[in-house]
């Protein structure tokens, strides 16, 4: 019998090893899976590279991952904002690497991943530092119907953390509304997929053109309990 339910969040998280690429869910707070980043904090792996949309905010989070001083590496599109002072100190000591990737070529390089898709050709970063590679030597680029492009790789993670609203014991699962973001790339992108949900339900109770990740990219579920701001914004929405 497929039973993809995790006693726990530090049972999900046991396998994580050192030197792990970690890609975690998340668009600003949006859809960001808190407690499987406190989680990974408790677990202990160390010389990780994250992949997120940003590279943490406040205290909290990916920021509080990064204050850890186990995150060797960033890959993400928004390193700076106003509250991102854990990433900017860490960054002007030395003490992590960043890669900046455009917004839509880190959902891209996600979904070629998942897709087996090896490489592709994109317009974005043409003609900028961005079509660079990390020892500053240019990318391949190619003109295509009179256009350049830059080819970009892939972005695999040995283990993708999503936050969804709905999931069942094969994996299934369901978003609420923005939470969704990078969570279905990253999940088929990832050799190990965790997923947070706020309710577990029967087999057959998901609509199955509702479902947007398919268990077979999930690997093991944790169900977690909606907060009260949460709660609040669904009572809202019924």
């Amino acid at each position: 019998m497929i039973d993809k339910i995790a006693s726990s969040v530090a049972q999900a998280l046991a396998g994580v090893q050192d030197g792990a690429t970690v890609l975690i869910g998340g668009f600003g707070t949006a859809g960001v899976p808190g407690e499987l980043i406190d989680g990974l904090i408790a677990q202990g792996a160390k010389d990780l590279t994250l992949v997120n949309n940003n590279a943490g905010n406040g205290d909290t989070g990916v920021a509080a991952l990064l204050k850890t001083g186990r995150v060797r590496k960033m890959i993400c599109s928004f390193p700076r904002q106003v509250d991102s002072h854990v990433f900017d100190a860490l960054y002007r000591a030395g003490q992590i690497e960043l890669e900046l990737v455009p917004q839509g070529n880190l959902a891209e390089r996600l979904r070629a991943a998942g897709a087996g898709v090896g490489a592709f050709f994109t317009p974005t970063g043409f003609g900028t530092d961005l079509a660079k590679n990390a020892d500053g030597s240019a990318k391949e680029t190619r003109e295509i119907n009179g256009r350049q492009y830059v080819l970009e790789y892939p972005i695999h993670g040995d283990v993708a953390l999503i936050k969804a609203e709905r999931g069942d014991r094969w994996g299934n699962l369901t978003y609420r509304k923005a939470a969704r973001n990078f969570g279905p790339v990253m999940a088929m992108a990832a050799r190990h997929t965790v997923a947070t949900v706020h309710e577990v339900v029967p087999l057959g109770a998901l609509d199955a053109e509702a479902v947007v990740t398919p268990g077979i990219f999930v690997s093991q579920v944790v169900q977690v309990p909606r907060t009260a701001t949460q709660a609040g914004g669904f009572k809202a929405a019924a």
